[in-house]
């Protein structure tokens, strides 16, 4: 039997080892902010040519490592290997008289002599060479002899536990078990708070092979209540922007939630491995400047609405009854003469700007110009017609300037814009919610339920989550208003940048022609010898003033190398349009499970969802072990499982009991928070209820360790202690009530407390 970790002998060596890697980041953290300070210097110092060159980037680039740095302080390693290999890098002699082992040191992040060797002093868990760390057994030790896992608080070693895996098979079947189980029991058993932790020094082998998987489609994480899968996503996050990095720093990461306090939670894992550049996001907030209320704000009904793909049409429709014909026709008088826009002018305009199937604002140009010649050409059959029955009398550059003339009349211009508004999908949509009249016509060929769930006369621009799809929607339909002036503006501003580019150039030619005449070698090869003025000016253009992930973060057209969805099974078919217009390359990880479905209009099964956007090009994982519920608590939400999806397993819980399963009548409610509070000790206490619940629960028992919530506001979250509210009323409260409730029955990783005076669901 291996030593119990506070007895292991070598917990001193590895202090030793963890003290000599903190001075190599504290020195390397030292030269990086100077490095720092100099270059925000140089930005500063706008009398310097060279600022044009290195303005941004250099800045960007040491900030990143800085940030892979500040994982020092959550602790630098967890782990080590002694393997076989032929050439080690770090040799150790294991046994006397047997060859030399690579002893390797595994941490968040990859740290390496400064010397021409590079030699390994730290290896980042994300390496291939690191791998085995995770997948090797006593069956199949992938080369491994011991593996040890090292438990660190901040700078301080505090644990090392050790795993033989070669030599004798009994001793280490059972140190294997000691060492692997309980460094996951120990994360399992940690008391939570209101940020999510890493489990890079636990990762399992089921979970590894996730992380690391190669397929370049859709990748789909199913599991049940805590299988790890919002873990296995983020670590997969930071394994792609380790591996791709390349790729990955210039089109940026993307992470979508459920909610923002799923975002807060999920927050701080990133920075522990290393990767801040990401951009997260709940399907509300992905429109630059929209704010939009939580989705449980709005009825059932109107969630299923405006999640179903029958709003194509009608905000089609809505975009349609707005480029109108006029009753009666518009007369206007040109220089003494009438000319009308008749009806019949603006349909033929209407259907040739149509026939160019370019979005809304962007074909105005096209219904201006042909409004413009067919009014032209009825003036000038009125005008120029020969008055003996020959040949109009008025000639090529005579029907120019008419139609000059006519675009030049602002009565013209301003019915024509009238007739085919420049519009935004705010306006359209609000305009849309606001109007029965509006409503009726867009919504025609639909029901009476489908018609009323969208009229919101009170307040239409008053945005829910299931808004913003429509939203982004509406932009691709719409296309950019003003976009023509945009890119007018737009090649003005290159132009403009191409010469203070080009004057940059010309300054650093001619200090280096001076350096010439001192005596330098001619042969040096300059900046203006590799780049012209339109390279440095592209360059500025993506090295801009911003990371990639705030440039991302503010362009509705951004496309994400990768994206990822957590609670992939609450997205509605209009929420999967708006994802997958962010993912052209097709790209992403989504992690849900469709048992846990609470939206009326989610996810039923992953076929039905994906293959409108990807056919057959997306792969299914499966997670099989519950690290977070106990089998008293798991039992019970079994039977709710069997009720909600008859053919699904219950996933394998890794511990028999908790704190257990209580039960108290309403009246003891302050009792109930008071038990789970003194159970959960210094963690986290959740109090899940239907919604009209949450306000005065939350002004009795809300504090910093007790977080009240709906069942959506709790999806993705895990509490020591769950207190769960009549367990009746949720399931009630929707047709999705039982989805919901195995939700909350799910959340808790210690004790659940049942509070209810009407019978139990189940």
């Amino acid at each position: 039997m291996s030593a119990t970790p506070s007895e292991h002998p070598d917990i001193s060596a590895e202090q030793e080892h963890l003290d000599a890697l903190l001075a190599v980041v504290d020195e390397s953290r030292e030269r990086l902010t100077d490095r720092m300070r100099k270059a925000q210097r140089r930005r500063a110092d706008i009398d310097q040519p060279q600022t044009l060159l290195e303005r941004d980037h250099e800045t960007y680039e040491v900030a990143g490592r800085l940030d892979e740095f500040s994982a020092a302080e959550i602790g630098l390693f967890f782990g080590r290997i002694d393997v076989d290999d032929d050439e080690p890098e770090n040799p150790v002699m294991d046994v006397p008289g047997e060859p030399a082992l690579d002893r390797r040191y595994i941490g968040r992040i990859g740290l390496h002599t400064s010397d021409d060797e590079m030699r390994t002093l730290l290896m980042d868990w994300r390496a291939p060479l690191a791998r085995p760390f995770y997948l090797a057994t006593t069956l199949h030790p992938e080369g491994v002899h011991v593996r040890r896992h090292i438990r660190t608080r901040g700078r301080t070693v505090t644990d090392v536990a050790d795993e033989r895996l070669s030599g004798g098979a009994g001793d280490g079947d059972r140190d294997g078990s000691v060492a692997q189980e309980g460094a996951l029991l120990h994360a399992v058993n940690r008391a939570r708070d209101r940020h999510m932790h890493d489990i890079v020094d636990t990762i399992v082998a089921e979970q590894d092979h996730i992380i690391r998987e190669d397929h370049r489609g859709v990748t789909v994480v199913q599991g049940g209540p805590g299988t790890g899968k919002t873990a296995v996503a983020l670590h997969r996050t930071a394994y792609l922007l380790y591996t791709w990095r390349e790729q990955l720093s210039n089109t940026g990461v993307l992470i979508i939630g459920p909610n923002r306090r799923f975002l807060d939670y999920i927050s701080q894992v990133l920075p522990s491995l290393g990767e801040t550049g990401v951009v997260l996001a709940t399907p509300g907030s992905l429109l630059p400047g929209v704010t939009a209320r939580p989705l449980s704000s709005e009825s059932l009904s109107t969630q299923e609405v405006k999640g179903s793909l029958e709003m194509l049409e009608i905000l089609t429709r809505a975009v349609r009854d707005l480029q109108t014909v006029p009753e009666q026709p518009v007369d206007f008088l040109i220089d003494g003469v009438t000319v009308s826009l008749t009806p019949q002018i603006a349909r033929q305009a209407r259907a040739r700007a149509r026939r160019t199937h370019r979005p809304h604002n962007l074909a105005r140009s096209r219904f201006r110009d042909a409004v413009l010649d067919l009014m032209r050409d009825a003036m000038a059959d009125s005008i120029g017609a020969d008055p003996l029955g020959g040949e109009n009398l008025l000639t090529a550059a005579d029907r120019e300037q008419l139609r000059e003339d006519l675009a030049e009349e602002p009565a013209i211009a301003e019915t024509v814009d009238d007739l085919w508004p420049e519009l935004t999908a705010e306006e359209v949509l609000s305009g849309l919610y606001g109007s029965r009249d509006a409503i009726d016509s867009a919504a025609t060929d639909y029901d009476d339920l489908t018609r009323a769930s969208l009229l919101r006369e009170d307040a239409p621009d008053d945005w829910t989550e299931a808004d913003a799809p429509l939203l982004d929607e509406l932009a691709e339909i719409l296309g950019i208003a003003g976009a023509e002036e945009a890119e007018a503006e737009e090649r003005r501003r290159w132009k403009t940048q191409v010469d203070e580019a080009q004057e940059a150039l010309d300054i650093l030619s001619g200090s280096a022609y001076q350096d010439l005449d001192d005596g330098t070698d001619a042969e040096i090869l300059m900046a203006y010898d590799v780049i012209d003025a339109e390279q440095l000016a592209e360059r500025q253009r993506v090295r801009s003033s911003m990371s990639t992930a705030e440039r991302a973060a503010a362009d509705r057209t951004w496309a994400f190398g990768h994206v990822i969805v957590d609670e992939a099974q609450e997205l509605s078919a209009m929420a999967w349009r708006m994802i997958f217009r962010r993912s052209p390359n097709r790209w992403m990880t989504l992690v849900g499970d469709p048992a846990q479905t609470g939206s009326p209009a989610g996810v039923e099964d992953w076929a039905t969802a994906l293959e409108p956007f990807v056919k057959e090009r997306w792969k299914l994982h499966e997670l099989t072990v519950n690290y977070r519920t106990p089998s008293d608590i798991a039992e019970i939400a079994t039977r709710v499982l069997a009720e909600v999806a008859p053919g699904q397993d219950s996933p394998v819980c890794l511990r028999e009991t908790g704190t257990g399963v209580r039960e108290f009548l309403m009246s003891e409610m302050s009792d109930a928070v008071s038990r789970a509070t003194v159970s959960a000790g210094e963690g986290l206490v959740g109090i899940i209820a239907a919604a009209q619940r949450v306000t005065g629960l939350e002004q009795e028992f809300g504090t910093g360790t007790v977080l009240v919530s709906d069942v959506s506001g709790a999806k993705g979250l895990e509490f020591d202690e769950v207190v769960l509210v009549e367990p009746e009323e949720i399931v009630s409260g929707s047709p999705q009530g039982l989805n919901d409730l195995y939700v909350a029955i799910t959340r808790a990783t210690q004790g659940l407390s049942l509070v209810h005076d009407l019978p139990l669901p189940w």
